[in-house]
């Protein structure tokens, strides 16, 4: 499934991976890029776009020459992956649940030519109704073309519905009007309605579909094109387009399409986005598209994020341990110097010069130094003061 448009991305990101970035060279890669979108259905004013967005951001750029086909390639999807964001979503299902008047059936209108699909879609959105508990009728407005009615009952049988429809040739407004007052009357939750499939360039088809809108004032109003019919189901959703302003896009028969151009241009041209692709003819195959997925598709699967390496912390730096200071050394106290022995003082005014002198220490000094007897009072007086320094002394032998 699209592989001519993923081709033609691809070969663009690597023609320009193996070039320098000089402005000749990337206006010649421009146009085969421009000639593989063209050939993959991608219209004419959205090839311009994506062409000038490019070559703004390669012309002056810096990027390493190793690095170039991944940047393109990232240019690229950033540029699609836009688009597809500024036309927004419609989700059918939460927009019925969650609609303010619940006795109003939601009104959903399909438009479209002949041989999209467009009957068959009608089918599967029932189908997928259904299956979330939300009750359907169907609305034949298409009271055209010969055989639309029946092919629409065979239908509404095989998925047990009623179907409101009238004669060929009936307003088709009126019966939608009369599938709208079913619809309240029996409170059903949601009317599909058909539409002549005539080709968009035909006045009076452009005016019923907008008559009808008129008369029921359709919720939603959604445009079902063929994926494999390319530029030609851009160019009738832009004029779809201009005279009933739908909300979105149902394409069929994307299992088949190897371009996938046409996804991208309606959403660029018209500004709404695809509510779901047909992917073959059971009444299951229908999926939400997926923006994510498409892109996929196209481009591959988006290359892992290397995760950068964590940096290791440094090691915290050990604080130096305190140096303690050295105690303070306690200076010696001073010894104090014994004070000196008074010796016995010498009276010499006494009369005795040995008063208060044992007659035992007089008699031991002088046998012990062979004393004499003093002979006169000086005499004495030197003898008591020699005894006394004796006594002091201790009395040594």
């Amino acid at each position: 499934m699209f592989d001519k448009l993923s081709n033609a991305f691809s070969n663009v990101a690597k023609s320009l991976g193996e070039k320098e970035l000089k402005e000749k060279d990337i206006e010649d890669i421009i146009s085969e890029l421009e000639i593989s979108l063209l050939e993959s259905d991608v219209a004419t004013e959205v090839i311009d776009g994506i062409k000038s967005n490019l070559t703004e951001k390669l012309i002056g750029s810096k990027v390493n020459k190793k690095e170039i086909e991944h940047f393109v390639k990232q240019s690229l999807i950033q540029n699609i992956s836009n688009m597809f964001d500024e036309a927004g979503s419609v989700d059918i299902l939460s927009n019925i649940k969650s609609k303010t008047n619940p006795q109003e059936p939601y009104l959903i209108l399909f438009i479209g030519i002949n041989g999209t699909g467009k009957t068959t879609t009608i089918a599967k959105i029932a189908n997928l109704l259904q299956k979330n508990k939300i009750s359907v009728v169907v609305a034949a407005s298409d009271t055209f073309r010969a055989g639309a009615i029946e092919q629409l009952r065979e239908h509404t049988n095989k998925l047990n519905l009623k179907l409101v429809a009238q004669n060929y040739g009936s307003d088709p407004a009126a019966v939608a009007r009369d599938a709208l007052l079913y619809a309240k009357s029996h409170k059903v939750d949601c009317v599909l309605i058909d539409s002549a499939g005539r080709m968009q360039t035909n006045k009076n088809l452009m005016e019923q579909i907008t008559k009808i809108s008129k008369v029921v004032n359709p919720d939603l109003k959604i445009f079902v094109g063929d994926s494999l019919a390319g530029n030609d189901t851009v160019s009738q959703a832009r004029t779809f387009n201009e005279h009933t302003d739908f909300d979105g896009a149902i394409l069929t028969k994307s299992d088949a399409d190897v371009r996938g151009g046409a996804a991208i241009s309606i959403v660029a041209v018209t500004k709404t986005p695809v509510i779901y692709i047909g992917t073959g003819q059971g009444y299951d195959d229908l999926k939400p598209f997926n923006k994510d997925t498409f892109l996929e598709t196209i481009f591959g699967k988006p290359e892992p994020v290397a995760e950068p390496e964590p940096v290791a912390e440094p090691e915290p730096v050990a604080e130096p341990e305190p140096v303690a200071e050295p105690e303070p050394v306690a200076e010696p106290e001073p010894v104090a110097e014994p004070e000196p022995v008074a010796e016995p003082e010498i009276i010499e005014s006494s009369n005795d010069p040995f008063e208060g002198i044992k007659t035992d220490d007089i008699n031991n000094f002088a046998d012990l130094y062979n004393i004499a007897p003093p002979e006169n009072d000086k005499e004495a007086y030197e003898l008591a003061k020699k005894i006394r320094k004796w006594i002091a002394d201790g009395r040594p032998k």
